[in-house]
């Protein structure tokens, strides 16, 4: 009888232990938030479980390890998934079959909506076409956006964001307008620019301008009082970054056949600003578009290798620093 009752104990144990790991496997209840969880290389079961116990995905890792074992699991690649609090195993592992599926996206300061058009068609389920259109069409719009103007040009926040399955390019770009917005109105885009005379959204067309002529931070807000001054003296303001988009180019040299380019963003033909904002700007240069140092500089040309850009009043003085950037190979 000894025997025999360890027998049916062991048997009993056993069909509890399956029947508590199938508990665990199947939640009762409906699955909850999508909860974001970064699989380390070389992770295995044992770490995997963990990781989405600790985020509640499961409720045991210890079940999940048991159940893995029962069903012979392949290795985990790692990367970024998107779960739901509370899924079952076999839906955890349905996601890690398929490989990460959450990407970030980098979106530096100076690019512009077809750059990034192109940069977010690489992600999986989003095409560039499609995005662009979007971000084109005034289905998304940005506070700061004046009415008529259909595109979000300049108007996207810089920085990192995640992806996950499922999300859309309205959604997408939502998130990057509102980091923009936020931005904006932590430096107080509306009241500087009424402070300035200007409108919300001409500061930032501006500071799109100093984003690209005045690279580096140290010279942003000179290259903005160059602007105003310009702008105050109705000359044309000359900037080579605005021919360029014009001509869908990013950098490089400007031809005498380029500045005769016909557009309302060529600055060489047209007196003001272009129509429309030429890049995303940073916080240093929507800074320097709403605070310009104080000077009387028309123009300015880069004089070292390090990009630090040299200002003048006069043309006599431009040619000098022109002069100067070619003795040192920067012509």
């Amino acid at each position: 009888m000894g025997a025999l009752a360890v027998i049916v104990t062991g048997l009993l144990v056993l069909v509890g232990g399956y029947l508590w790991v199938q508990s665990e496997a199947e939640p009762s209840g409906p699955v909850g938030p999508q909860v974001i969880v970064a699989i380390p290389t070389g992770s295995g079961v044992k770490t995997t479980g963990s990781l989405l116990e600790t985020r509640r995905i499961i409720g045991s890792a210890l079940a999940y390890r048991i159940w893995s074992q029962l069903n012979s699991l392949p290795g985990y690649v790692p990367g970024s998934y998107a779960f739901r609090e509370n899924s079952s195993f076999a839906q955890v592992q349905s996601v890690l079959a398929g490989g990460p599926n959450v990407f970030p996206i980098d979106v530096p300061s100076g690019f512009t909506v077809s750059e990034l058009a192109r940069r977010v068609g690489q992600l999986p389920g989003h095409f560039a076409n499609s995005f662009e259109r979007v971000a084109t069409s005034g289905a998304v719009r940005s506070k700061w956006q004046p009415t008529g103007v259909t595109s979000l040009e300049g108007l996207l926040g810089s920085g990192t964001y995640i992806v996950p399955p499922g999300e859309t390019d309205r959604q997408l770009l939502q998130a990057m307008v509102d980091r923009f917005d936020a931005r904006a109105a932590r430096l107080g885009l509306a009241s500087g620019a009424a402070a300035l005379g200007y409108t919300p959204y001409q500061v930032v067309i501006i500071a799109s301008i100093v984003e690209k002529e005045g690279v580096l931070v140290k010279n942003m807000a000179q290259v903005s009082r160059v602007i105003s001054n310009r702008l105050e003296r109705a000359m044309p303001l000359q900037m080579d970054s605005t021919v360029l988009y014009a001509l869908g180019r990013d950098g490089g040299a400007v031809t005498s056949q380029d500045l005769r380019t016909v557009s309302p963003y060529n600055t060489y033909l047209n007196k003001g600003l272009p129509p429309t904002p030429t890049c995303f700007p940073s916080a240093a240069a929507l800074e320097a578009a709403l605070r310009p140092v104080p000077g009387s500089w028309l123009f300015f040309v880069v004089v070292e290798k390090d990009g630090t850009e040299a200002f003048s009043e006069t043309y006599a003085g431009q040619l000098a620093n022109e002069k100067l950037a070619s003795q040192r190979g920067l012509g």
